[in-house]
């Protein structure tokens, strides 16, 4: 029997009066499974209000107690693992393996907050003038707003949870309305780890609720993940509304293969990288580039046996398929369309997934896996980000022209390069301008004590998720210049000098 979720209000489940809902669907029958609350603007507005009380207590613990709680928070997603991952399958689709690395990607920049007073320090200066001291201080900027997709419903929410919370600040987090429950679990876990009540709030909604968010005076950060379209529409209104704003959108992301590389290994990591998720990740990579019509034509022979042999299914198959469903019936109707515009503008189809049917699961958003070859940069396969379980190759002549192609793409999310020669791999790394870049590592997702965020359409702000940007975004800087007047015996100044 489907339930409806409503929001998570001062550290308690509470029900929506908007009178509006959205289903949520089980992709991988097409059915509903739930319902979740939409928030309307005055409910979003009371959650901030709340929130801002809740705040100034929080805001003032020490970051030492703080730490604790993610402390404890931690412990708690470790001891609840596999539920969290059940509640990222049963609402995304994922399989279970890939559920679980959602939530540990997400757990381990909450285990970088448990040193957030480190990272929180000031600076501190004696003796900059006659008795002069200067300090600066972090401090938090108040109540915050995270807005997060449905390709991660773990990893993401944490992201912004742990960081803008550890660093004193109260959150409103709306996550998707596709896949909300994962969200709603982790603020019970929050809770449950000693997290006052109101600092969190879970806000369930959908375009209204953003809007409401992004006009709301108290809010004074904005933090999203989503597409490129709607990352702008964020960025521009957070900003025209004097908020701080980190906005984070779609990808093409290239791997190029060299001459010299291992062709196996490469194509290994092509497969994983373009169809785990079902191609439902930001990092994915979506375009292969070899150079060199050999290194082509050995990379899809490598290709074509490993794809065909790709495992499709629902998560409750445990570790026996490979990738799941796509998130709606929507999304998978653009992914075929993509694919047929592929073939009419003159595309190789090399591995047709089009009539692929899974016996008991007719109804379901399963998409079959796709390769591509002879791909150019003036089709939409190739301009648009499919965001399905679909591989494209477009072959080169030379790595300065692989470079080219990469460089010259509007997204700049991550890219790889696959060679044997180091100083190949020095320059692709140096020249490039893409914010993450792997060499012979194929999704490079930086641990989380480093920093996470791409270039061109793909990031708006400036600065980057996880890592010490984080605690730089959630945090302002004051800086304190303080006199003690011992020995001192001048009159007033009048004219503004330089230090001593």
């Amino acid at each position: 029997m489907s339930t409806q979720i409503g929001h998570f209000i001062d550290g308690k489940h509470s029900a929506g009066q908007s009178g509006r809902s959205a289903d949520i669907f089980n992709p991988a029958t097409g059915e509903v499974q739930d319902s979740v609350a939409l928030a309307s603007k005055a409910e979003v507005d009371d959650a901030v209000a709340r929130a801002a009380e809740a705040q100034k207590a929080w805001g003032a613990t020490n970051p030492q107690r703080r730490a604790r709680v993610m402390m404890k928070f931690g412990a708690l997603i470790n001891e609840h693992m596999e539920e969290l991952a059940e509640l990222v399958a049963r609402e995304h689709g994922k399989t279970i393996p890939d559920a679980k690395g959602d939530v540990q990607r997400g757990l381990e920049f909450v285990e970088v907050c448990m040193g957030a007073p480190h990272m929180l320090k000031g600076e501190y200066t004696d003796d900059g003038g006659p008795g002069i001291d200067l300090y600066s201080m972090r401090q938090p900027l108040g109540v915050v707003a995270g807005i997060t997709p449905f390709n991660f419903p773990a990893m993401i929410p944490l992201w912004k949870m742990a960081g803008s919370l550890v660093c004193g600040n109260a959150m409103i987090l709306k996550p998707s309305e596709r896949v909300p429950s994962t969200a709603m679990r982790l603020a019970e876990l929050l809770q449950e780890a000693g997290l006052p009540d109101g600092v969190l709030q879970v806000v369930n909604g959908d375009k209204e609720a953003v809007d409401a968010l992004l006009d709301n005076e108290t809010i004074q950060a904005v933090a999203f993940v989503g597409s490129t379209p709607i990352a702008q529409y964020i960025y521009s209104r957070a900003t025209a509304n004097g908020k701080r704003a980190q906005c984070f959108g779609g990808a093409k992301n290239h791997m190029i293969v060299m001459p010299d590389a291992d062709m196996d290994k490469a194509a290994d990591a092509l497969v994983g990288a373009a169809y785990g998720a079902a191609g439902e990740r930001c990092m994915a990579i979506s375009v292969a580039v070899p150079v060199g019509e050999k290194t082509a034509d050995t990379l899809i022979e490598k290709l074509v046996p490993r794809i065909e042999a790709l495992k499709v299914g629902p998560y409750t198959s445990e570790n026996d398929v490979d990738y799941g469903p796509v998130i709606t019936a929507a999304a998978k109707e653009r992914i075929l369309g993509l694919v047929n515009s592929g073939v009419e503008q003159g595309a190789e189809l090399v591995v047709d997934g089009r009539d692929f049917s899974l016996q008991g699961y007719e109804e379901g958003f399963f998409v079959g896996p796709h390769l591509f070859d002879r791909v150019t940069p003036d089709m939409d396969i190739y301009k648009e980000e499919i965001f399905g379980p679909v591989l494209t190759q477009v072959r080169t002549e030379s790595y300065e022209e692989a470079l080219k192609l990469t460089m010259d793409n509007p997204y700049g999310n991550g890219t790889a390069i696959y060679t044997a020669d180091g100083d190949t791999a020095r320059d692709f790394a140096h020249r490039v301008n893409v914010g993450m870049v792997g060499i012979n590592f194929p999704i490079p997702v930086p641990l989380s004590y480093h920093t996470f965020g791409g270039w061109k359409k793909s990031g708006f702000g400036d600065l980057n998720q996880y890592g010490p940007d984080a605690f730089r975004f959630y945090t302002r800087t004051k800086t304190v210049t303080a006199r003690w007047f011992s020995g001192i015996k001048e009159g007033g100044e009048f004219a503004f000098k330089q230090m001593d």
